[in-house]
Parts: structure tokens; sequence; C-alpha cells
């Protein structure tokens, strides 16, 4: 049997380095998006999975070290950038100290295009004055806050730890130190939850003066501890015509309060919408560094590994070793072109997706034509030939229509 050192070099030789495809890509210098992934928590909530770490090895140091020799590899790809998104895990949990460094990094490597978006998400436990000062002198400008609920019996189901007090109190903290603009994340369909105790959920997110709120289905993801409690049978997942029930109740109150549904989950006031995660939506290209991270440039898609050691232990040029590498391919590329424009109110430009199927099966647009109308008869999407945009009725099954029309390609 191979011990732990010789299965590490196996995965390091086995693990292609994003230099052989990104590197060739370096003299077109037009990607404006850029996602970085902190896998550090203090706590792994029992529905997340995302890769993230509960470290009690103090590895922040070393990992700041390897993830800014990545970003410094990555930086010859980069435009001016519009947007930036720092995610995790927990990226608050990165110590002040640390921040300073990966953000003197940025700035010293990239360049931010004017009205740029940049965002970190924050667990309102770990917020503190002077990491929002070092994070507002490092030019970050919104906050995603990750509350899921407000309030404690729903929090102790998803395992989620912190004090729903805090999430007003990292929110005032915020905008003292000049971040204006705040996403939270709410979760719904949390078994035992009432529409009144939703009610109460959202009205106390809105009472934070939020621009944007991500109001998200609760899902039970293979792997993880809730799917696995849901199978002992320690409680039982919300009925499906509650969950659709609850997120009509979502659409209503925050239409009534001026934030409109722009994507399935995603609720922004005008001119408020997440720019980084439409650039994913649309398909626009955006670079990806930590462990796990996902990257999409010049049809090239890929995922950083997802093992911490592995990733701070190789290195090619400073680039990160890679898993699920895929080359351009424009079929992928429509069919994920489908199932994510479909998901977006703004919907997909008909005559678009017929051409480029066109290219692929001269048969094709005749029968995506077929598929959208009968999704059309449905009621799914709206009557109007193009765009194909899914009706209010419609986004409670936006899944089935993708899977609709990626069928008839």
């Amino acid at each position: 049997m191979p011990d732990d050192t010789d299965i590490r070099v196996l995965r390091q030789r086995a693990a292609e380095s994003a230099r052989n495809f990104l590197q060739p890509l370096a003299e077109r210098r037009n990607v404006r998006s850029l996602y970085v992934h902190i896998p550090f928590c203090a706590h792994k909530c029992h529905y997340c999975d995302f890769y993230s770490i509960v470290d009690r090895d103090d590895r922040q140091r070393a990992f700041t070290d390897r993830l800014i020799a990545e970003l410094a590899a990555l930086a010859p790809l980069a435009a001016p950038l519009d947007t930036l998104f720092v995610g995790g895990g927990t990226p608050t949990l990165l110590a002040p100290a640390h921040w300073q460094r990966l953000l003197r990094t940025l700035h010293d490597r990239y360049e931010l295009a004017p009205g740029f978006e940049f965002t970190v998400e924050a667990n309102p436990e770990t917020v503190t004055p002077e990491l929002l000062d070092v994070l507002r002198a490092g030019a970050v400008n919104r906050l995603s806050m990750g509350a899921q609920s407000f309030d404690p019996r729903h929090l102790k189901t998803l395992e989620r730890w912190h004090d729903p007090d805090n999430v007003e109190r990292a929110a005032s903290l915020a905008r003292a130190a000049g971040i204006t603009r705040l996403s939270v994340d709410l979760i719904f369909a949390i078994p035992g939850q009432t529409p009144d105790d939703w009610a109460s959920d959202l009205a106390r997110a809105l009472a934070l003066g939020t621009e944007h709120l991500s109001c998200y289905a609760l899902t039970y993801e293979p792997g993880t501890a809730m799917t696995a409690r849901l199978a002992r049978g320690e409680f039982e997942r919300a009925d499906p015509d509650r969950e659709a029930d609850l997120y009509d109740q979502t659409l209503d109150t925050l239409r009534a309060h001026g934030l409109d549904r722009y994507e399935v989950s995603n609720f922004a006031r005008p001119g408020a919408e997440c720019r980084h995660n439409l650039a994913y939506w649309r398909q626009h290209d955006w670079l990806a560094a930590g462990p796990s991270a996902s990257g999409h440039v010049a049809g090239h898609l890929w995922k950083n590994v997802p093992r911490l050691d592995e990733y701070m232990e190789t290195s090619d040029a400073g680039f990160a070793p890679v898993i699920d590498h895929e080359p351009p391919d424009p079929r992928r590329a429509l069919a994920e072109r489908l199932m994510l424009g479909i998901r977006l109110r703004e919907g997909l430009d008909a005559a678009d997706i017929r051409e480029r199927a066109h290219k692929l099966d001269p048969a094709s647009p005749a029968r995506l034509a077929a598929a959208a109308d009968a999704c059309r008869a449905h009621g799914w999407l709206a009557p109007d030939p193009d765009p194909w945009r899914l009706t209010d009725a419609g986004f409670l099954f936006a899944d089935r229509v993708a899977r609709d029309l990626m069928a008839a390609l």
C-alpha cells in the first residue's frame, strides 16, 4: 500500500497545470472578472457543499503566500477588471494582516476598471472594524453577508453558528467603514419553517437596507451532513407545494419593497444586480484562484484541485494544478448557455441560439422551436417568440425548461 506521501506525488503527477492552457492565452489580456476562493471556515455548516476546511493549524500565512503566487501568474491574462469576488469558505476569517498582503498584490498586479464591483463574502461572526477598514482601504465596495436565517431554531437545524443579531451589527460596521453595498443570503424551505417564519426573515433582511437578496431553497447535496441526517430520518424535507408557496411569497414581498428578481434565486434594486454573478450566467470569461476555484477563459473550463495541501505544495510557475479541465467545445458551450441564460429575467436571444445550433446540426433549430413552443403551452415561457423568457410560473420550472431545451440539441 502506498503511504500518504506516495499518494500525494501520484496526484501531483496526474494533475494538469493551468499553465498548459492559460499561458498561451496571455497575449489576449481580455479577461475582466476574477474569482478568489479562501477555504477556511470556523465550522462546516451541514448544508454546505462548497470546498471549505476547519483549519486548526493556522496555515493562513502559507496559504496567502501560495495564493499570491497564483494571482501573479494569472495577472497577464487580465484586462482592467470589472468585477472581483472573494468567496469561500469564510473569507472574513482570514486575518487582516494577510488580507493586506492579498489586497496589495491585487492592486500591484491588476488594474481596476472605472465603476468596478469588488465583493467579499462575510460571516457576521467574523466581521470586525479592523478587518472592514482593511477591506475598504483595499477598494472592496460590496459585502455579501451569509445570514441564512434570523431564527435560532432554523440556524440550529442548518448547523449554522452565528447570533442573528450580529447580522445587523456587521451591516452597521460595514456602512461605518464606507462599504455601502450589501447583499444578504437567506435559505427557505428549512424543515419546520412556516410562512410566518419566512416573512420574519425577509422583514429583518429588508430592514438592513440591503440592495440585494439571494434567497435559496434548501437543497440536499450529496455528501453533506444535511443529506445524511435526512436519510437517517432526523427531519422531513419541506413539501414541494410549501416550497413553491414560500418562493411565491418571496417574490411578492421583495417586489413590494422595490427588489425584483433578475435570476431564479437573486433579487435586487434596479442597478444593484451582482455584476460578477451575471458574468457567470452570461458566459463571460473569468479567472479563478485558490483551491477548488472554477474558471472560464476562451472556452476553457477548469477547476483547481479541491485539496488545500496539494494546492499549496504544487506550483507550476505559480499556476495551480487543476482537475476537470474541458477544452473549448461549441456544443457544450451552447448547452451551458441554455442552462444558465434561461434562469435570467432577460432570458435568451432565441435568434442567436438558433443560429449557433444550426452550425452544429441543421435540424436542431426546429427541435428547439418545438421545445420552446411546448414550454410556452405549459405557461412557462412568455408568449413573445424572442427572447425566450420565463414567466413567473416558469421560474418554478426553470430546471425543467433548461433540460427540455438542451435535449433539443
